[in-house]
């Protein structure tokens, strides 16, 4: 049985397991075109469709920005850095942040806080899963990406040309194909995070 994340395996001889113990981040700067393309996308929704959903109340939506609109996702991720007192490399460094991966995808949350039977936790937990499910499909489809948050979630001008009344801007999902091959984390181990419960 394999112990350890198998990544010297060809994504496209990876089974199922192999692509959930190789799964890495990949920051944008290591990441070309091309991204995933509309039927991928596609899947990688339905995958994220399948993560926990108590009540089944889908709390996120998504939004992909690729081709062209990434200009305008640059120009509000450079408007906001200059409000924050950014110089021009500054802003230029924000402006990458949209443009180098050929695919973004916006995470919109909606938690209903009144829910009479699905707490809010529940359902943030729901987004996660969502979030996992799309970037572990990502992988095992050969391409790799990173989710990015940070204070432009919470700008107003870029909430406002994403969220709908009631939601809330999670962060971004960057895709694309990798440049190099990642590595998983060394410093995540099993010992760390599982323990056996004897009764007390």
């Amino acid at each position: 049985m394999r112990t350890s994340a198998p990544m010297d395996i060809p994504t496209a001889q990876m089974t199922p397991l192999d692509a959930l113990l190789s799964r890495y981040s990949q920051g944008i700067k290591h990441l070309r075109a091309p991204g995933p393309d509309a039927a991928q996308l596609q899947t990688l929704v339905r995958a994220a469709l399948r993560a926990p959903d108590h009540g089944e109340l889908v709390p996120f939506r998504l939004v992909a920005v690729q081709g062209t609109a990434r200009e305008r996702l640059a120009d509000l991720f450079a408007a906001h850095a200059q409000t924050k007192g950014k110089d021009a490399e500054g802003m230029e460094i924000e402006r990458e942040r949209a443009l180098k991966a050929p695919l973004i995808l916006a995470v919109l949350a909606r938690i209903d806080l009144g829910h009479p039977l699905v707490p809010a936790h529940e359902q943030w937990m729901c987004v996660g899963g969502a979030i996992t499910n799309l970037l572990n499909a990502a992988h095992a489809l050969g391409f790799a990406g990173k989710m990015l948050s940070g204070d432009k979630a919470r700008a107003a001008a870029i909430v406002q040309a994403f969220c709908r009344p009631g939601e809330a801007l999670v962060g971004w999902v960057s895709l694309g194909t990798p440049v190099k091959r990642g590595r998983t984390s060394k410093s995540k181990t099993v010992a760390e995070v599982l323990r056996e419960w004897h009764g007390s």
